[in-house]
């Protein structure tokens, strides 16, 4: 008791090495998905092909070039909802896209869903999700009017244009424009003029299905946007996204059984055989070396923590030690052995150890939320298993950090202490 400032200075040491630690680690644990869902905000990762074009553009590299006329049944997007990872597709929408005639010159105009409502009916029982490209394009900035809501107005006829062709055209929301293909002509009401920052500044959006009436497609589309909640590729993913047939049985369920991009566009082509699905590589890529930027910086910080707890721990109980040297040497003087003198002196600093976790524990989960709450604008979900980790840590740490003091402990005599202080 006659020790308490000491003994709070090492609760002290402890509570804040714990705090990180639970902090970092919880932080870490959730870290993945959170990353995933702030990435998913700048588009899609994989896309959705009629199989013949995916199969000409990966053998010929012609993407950019001629306009294909392969498509894929719109009423197939259901069967998304039904794969394995259905509840990892965050979002996803089917574009067509064509040439119009537009103010003089020839413009893109690319139809799709923009906060559609999907009811996908199999085997008995009902599949239903809102999406759209309203969350696939969420990084476009509303310059003037609103985005166009599929599910209050009257969508066929209306659209929404890029800043650039908008100004260009002198359009405004509210104003009437008239587009025309080779399929026919269209007259859409502007409902809202987006700026992009890239080359969809230059095109007209519209409901899927003015693009297939202009293309003469009703029921079908040209690609689908799909955005995924996918783990960082490793050893295994870049196996299977090779050649999953080369997979041993037990590497195939795993890979299967995991969110994978691989594994995910695989499902996807089985349930939409006629498709081609692949991931984006640029976003998928860099979805697996932020996450594993991110997780190696914080399992520094909790690292250099834990460090740091150690040395304070070792100066405090060294200093302790030596402050008791002749309380210590009168104990072993009466007959105690060093075991019994290293014990109490471990019991003291571990039970102390342990209150300070226990407090660390709760300062981590605090500082977790504050870091959850100003980086990711969400909670972070605190696991048990980070508890057990953090006790397990911290009387480590105690331990190491007290081998200094034990070593003098055992060094030390008592005649030599007892005579030096008489």
């Amino acid at each position: 008791m006659r020790q308490w400032k000491k003994l709070l200075m090492i609760g002290l040491t402890v509570a804040l090495g714990a705090s990180i630690a639970t902090a970092m680690l919880n932080v870490m644990l959730d870290v993945g998905d959170k990353i995933n869902e702030e990435l998913k905000t700048y588009g899609s990762n994989i896309t959705v092909l009629p199989q013949s074009e995916a199969v000409m553009n990966k053998l010929y590299d012609v993407e950019n070039g001629e306009e294909k006329n392969e498509y894929i049944k719109e009423s197939q997007l259901g069967e998304l909802l039904t794969i394995f990872w259905a509840n990892n597709i965050t979002d996803f929408a089917p574009l067509t896209d064509t040439e119009v005639s537009f103010g003089g010159k020839n413009v893109k105009l690319v139809g799709s869903w923009f906060d559609h409502h999907l009811e996908f009916v199999k085997k008995g029982t009902t599949y239903q999700r809102d999406t759209g490209i309203i969350n696939l394009r969420s990084w476009w900035d509303i310059k003037d009017g609103k985005w166009l809501d599929e599910q209050k107005l009257d969508s066929a006829n209306y659209a929404m244009i890029g800043a650039e062709l908008a100004k260009e055209q002198n359009i405004k929301a509210g104003d009437t424009i008239t587009v025309n293909s080779e399929k026919g002509s269209q007259t859409l009401k502007v409902t809202g003029i987006f700026e992009s920052g890239d080359d969809e500044d230059q095109c007209i959006y519209t409901p899927l299905g003015v693009a297939q009436k202009l293309t003469g497609s009703d029921g079908m589309f040209k690609k689908a946007e799909v955005s995924a909640i996918t783990s960082p590729d490793d050893e295994l993913a870049v196996k299977a996204a090779k050649n999953p047939s080369l997979l041993s049985g037990d590497e195939y369920d795993l890979w299967y059984c995991t969110a994978y991009v691989s594994s995910i566009c695989f499902q996807i082509q089985e349930a939409i055989p006629e498709a081609s699905a692949s991931a984006v590589r640029q976003i998928a890529d860099s979805e697996g070396k932020i996450l594993e930027k991110t997780q190696l910086l914080m399992s520094l910080i909790t690292l250099m923590s834990l460090i740091g707890a150690t040395l304070g721990i070792s100066n405090l109980v060294t200093s302790g030690v030596m402050e008791r040297s002749q309380e210590l040497a009168l104990l072993k003087a009466v007959g105690a052995t060093n075991g019994q003198v290293t014990g109490l002196i471990l019991t003291e600093i571990i039970a102390t150890a342990i209150v300070g976790a226990g407090a660390g524990y709760f300062m981590g989960y605090a500082f977790a939320q504050i870091i959850g709450q100003t980086v990711f604008s969400s909670s972070i979900e605190m696991s048990g298993m980070v508890a057990f980790i953090v006790i397990v840590l911290i009387i480590a740490v105690t331990l190491v950090g007290s081998i200094p003091a034990i070593r003098m402990l055992l060094r030390l005599r008592p005649s030599e202490v007892l005579h030096g202080g008489h």
